[in-house]
Order: structure tokens, then sequence, then C-alpha cells
């Protein structure tokens, strides 16, 4: 797949994903901080198929 997503959009999602897994530990302490995980991937990554579905970019062409 071609990369879509910009490294301030990566950024973005790590720091959200990072909040999700610490409330895991810290705060409601539920499951519901795994969701972290995949946010974290996607940056990763740096591909997201919703942007692609979307037909969106948050980083420079390579033309």
């Amino acid at each position: 797949m071609e990369r879509n997503i910009g490294i301030l959009d990566q950024l973005v999602r790590v720091l959200i994903g990072l909040v999700f897994i610490i409330l895991i530990f810290f705060g409601p302490q539920t499951w519901w901080g795994l969701i972290g995980v995949p946010i974290i991937a996607i940056a990763i990554s740096g591909t997201c198929p919703l942007y692609s579905l979307l037909g969106l970019r948050t980083c420079r062409r390579s033309d």
C-alpha cells in the first residue's frame, strides 16, 4: 500500500495511542485502552486504510 500519512499525523497518532494505552494502567482501567495499539500500528506503517478509502493524504506526494 502507498504511504498516505505525514510525519505530523504520525506523531499525533502515536501520542493518542500512548494515551489510550496509559488508560489501561491509570484512570478508568478498562480494556478500551487497547484501542491505542492499532492506532500506533497504523502510524508506524504510514498507511491509513480509511485515508485510502477516502482518497486523503497528509504526506507529500513522491511524483
